[in-house]
């Protein structure tokens, strides 16, 4: 028997619901909102939600990693009256189990729960202990959480791995950490920077050359795709191989086997491959500048890495990890940081991810020298001059906050007692229109948490 959360704020989609999990033996609870919702994931234990998209207090599809990131990991299986081919994709890429349109047929129903429960009861079933090797992945995040599922997966097996991502989201230490957790990890990991081969050269770093199979051959060199034999060989920006090379490596793929420049006998290699990109490679394939079968086979398994900005939770644990290393590693005392400055890391959106990240924390620390807590005034002025111009853009017009103001009674009230009477209701509205979110409350007015606290000390609120 399996407990199982309905989230949406039609009765009758509820009862429909509830009649079909109870006639399988399973046990329903109800949330008419998405607060609700939430709320009710997080206190007790679920195998699967029922999710609407359209909802009183939000959207749907913008909860599914929260809900999947509960303690129980229930299964998501959006229910909506509103489908749509984006809002269907999107529900997939957020890990949703399915997207059923209202209203539901019986089988449109069972069938999700059925293979649903079959999945999680061979998923949580007897299986070895496996403490996950994840050197230099830093995050519990559910996005995080979901991608080393994704790599203890594929350690488990040979196939081959597309690691996507933006740049700085740390491809190259998933590669590693399959590799690491894999059966060939005694073996050698090669890893490739296709963006940074040698033009005219690229075959034979990849397969190697003969004496004399070209001008400048002075001897016999072995390729990468031999060094990684028995081992592990990482592409990296897999999407810059030029078309010509694109093609003899579908066939090193397909047969593991290859000829050096100028040889004339293959060569065997038992290597493993995972390739990565921050390319759309589908575009490419549309264009031709990517060959469809080879994007085939680098798609047997497919491990998507979130930017940081979707994943904010984890700044303050990569602030922990780095700090203290940075600190040791440049013989500093080790450096404290203040609200304020945890504040601008988690408000800034890193476009350069946690490569970005990381290169911020060093620079801060080299303009902070000796001295021993950190502030915002430490991070490079880029990243302060943006947050500064998004807190002046965040800001409500001065019109449309003064519209909720009350007039002063004094007409002509002094400057200073004027401007408290416009910030104390500024505040109250602020407060009010956020229901006490302090967070948000802080997004809009630009104001740091502390100043924030001051201020509505200052006028008892």
């Amino acid at each position: 028997m399996a407990n199982i959360l309905i989230i949406d704020d039609d009765p009758s989609i509820c009862e429909t619901l509830a009649n079909v999990a109870g006639r399988m033996g399973h046990t329903t609870s109800h949330a008419h909102t998405l607060r609700e919702g939430v709320g009710q994931v997080r206190s007790g234990p679920y195998d699967v939600v029922f999710l609407d998209v359209q909802l009183p207090d939000g959207n749907g599809l913008e909860a599914i990693s929260t809900i999947r990131g509960a303690a129980s990991r229930p299964e998501v299986i959006i229910v909506t009256g509103h489908g749509d081919p984006d809002g269907a994709e999107l529900a997939i890429k957020c890990g949703a189990w399915d997207y059923i349109e209202k209203p539901p047929s019986l089988d449109s129903i069972l069938l999700p729960l059925t293979r649903v429960f079959q999945y999680r009861q061979e998923k949580t079933g007897p299986r070895p202990a496996l403490a996950l090797k994840r050197e230099g992945i830093v995050g519990g995040s559910p996005q995080i959480r979901q991608c080393l599922d994704l790599v203890a997966g594929a350690a488990g097996t040979d196939t081959t791995v597309l690691i996507t991502g933006q740049t700085g989201t740390g491809k190259e230490l998933f590669a590693r950490a399959i590799h690491e957790n894999s059966a060939r990890a005694a073996k050698t990991f090669v890893a490739v920077d296709c963006a940074a081969l040698p033009e005219g050269l690229v075959a034979s770093t990849l397969f190697g050359h003969e004496k004399g199979a070209f001008t400048g051959a002075e001897r016999i060199q072995e390729g990468l795709v031999k060094q990684a034999d028995g081992g592990t060989l990482f592409l990296d920006e897999v999407g810059e191989l030029p078309p010509d090379i694109q093609s003899a490596f579908l066939r090193v793929l397909q047969e593991r086997r290859f000829r050096t420049v100028g040889g004339n006998r293959e060569i065997a290699s038992d290597f493993r491959l995972i390739a990565a990109t921050n390319r759309n490679l589908d575009a490419m394939v549309s264009q031709g500048a990517f060959r469809s079968d080879l994007l085939h086979r680098l798609c047997s398994a497919v491990i998507e890495l979130p930017p940081l900005k979707e994943r904010t939770g984890d700044i303050k644990e990569l602030l922990f990890h780095y700090l203290p290393r940075f600190c040791e590693r440049y013989r500093m005392a080790t450096k404290g940081f203040s609200p304020e400055f945890l504040e601008a890391l988690t408000s800034y959106p890193w476009p350069g991810n946690v490569r970005e990240l990381v290169n911020a924390l060093e620079r801060a620390l080299s303009v902070a020298a000796g001295e021993p807590v950190l502030f915002p005034v430490h991070l490079p002025t880029h990243i302060r001059a943006r947050l500064a111009r998004e807190s002046v853009a965040a800001k409500p017009a001065s019109g449309s906050v003064g519209e909720t103001f009350s007039p002063v009674s004094e007409p002509y009230p002094k400057l200073r007692s004027l401007l408290e009477t416009t910030e104390k209701q500024y505040l109250v509205a602020l407060l009010s229109s956020t229901g006490g979110n302090i967070k948000e409350v802080c997004r809009i007015s630009g104001l740091s948490r502390s100043r924030l606290y001051e201020r509505l000390k200052k006028y008892g609120l």
